[in-house]
């Protein structure tokens, strides 16, 4: 006899018909991170189009997901999310350590973007674990057909984290040279820096202490539980 409760189908089928249309759940999880501004949630989220993007935020909108606030004074607009929306965060958690346990690892790293990862990278970087000065970082993907390929992270005391496609004339502290499946794999705790350098899959030069300290301030997601973290083998790559 099936343990599940009566009523159960009706209320889910309705969520679905809110949350299913692509990019909403991204949209949703970007905002969760921070993210308010319409630039700031499209780079975020990566590969959605401008007039998607405007309309899923109507969408949200009407559903009572989101609230657009228009400044008078400058004409900014941020959304921001409601009650509703924040009521969501447990079931889109469990929804993400479901996706750890039960997708293959390379499937999922697979659908990684560039420059989506570079963005979330601003996010990423312990600044308080940097030595107390400016700290120029180049990451270069070997990546086949990349729009951009190096990318620029710039770090200063008191300011927030800075990803760049052009750099102004600053002197390269770290050379940072790996593709989008190993440094990816790295942040998602499914392999770790000395593997990945060791099999040459990640190269590091330049300043001897931030190369030496990369695990410190370098995220890496927690090991909440060890089923949960997969290993990317070696055949898989």
């Amino acid at each position: 006899m099936s343990g599940a409760p009566y009523g159960i189908v009706c209320p889910i089928t309705h969520a679905c018909n809110i949350l299913e249309p692509r990019w909403t759940i991204p949209i949703l999880c970007e905002m969760w991170g921070g993210s308010t501004r319409f630039n700031e949630i499209r780079r975020g989220v990566g590969n959605i189009s401008t007039a998607l993007l405007s309309k899923r935020l109507k969408d949200l909108e009407a559903h009572g997901l989101i609230e657009r606030i228009e400044g008078p004074a400058t004409d900014q607009i941020d959304y921001v999310r409601t009650q509703r929306a924040i009521e969501l965060e447990p079931a889109l958690n469990a929804l993400g350590k479901w996706a750890q346990c039960n997708i293959k690892a390379r499937n999922a790293l697979l659908n990684t973007d560039v420059s989506t990862l570079m963005w979330q990278m601003r996010g990423l970087v312990f600044s308080d674990e940097l030595p107390k000065r400016q700290i120029v970082m180049q990451f270069r993907f070997s990546d086949p057909g990349l729009a951009y390929d190096t990318y620029w992270l710039l770090t200063r005391p008191g300011c927030p984290t800075e990803i760049c496609t052009e750099i102004p004339g600053f002197e390269i502290d770290l050379f940072i040279e790996t593709d989008r499946i190993s440094l990816a794999s790295v942040l998602l705790n499914r392999t770790t820096i000395e593997r990945e350098k060791e099999k040459g899959r990640l190269f590091v030069s330049g300043d001897a202490l931030l190369d030496r300290t990369m695990g410190n301030w370098l995220y890496r997601r927690a090991k909440e539980d060890p089923s949960e973290v997969l290993q990317l083998e070696d055949t898989e790559r």
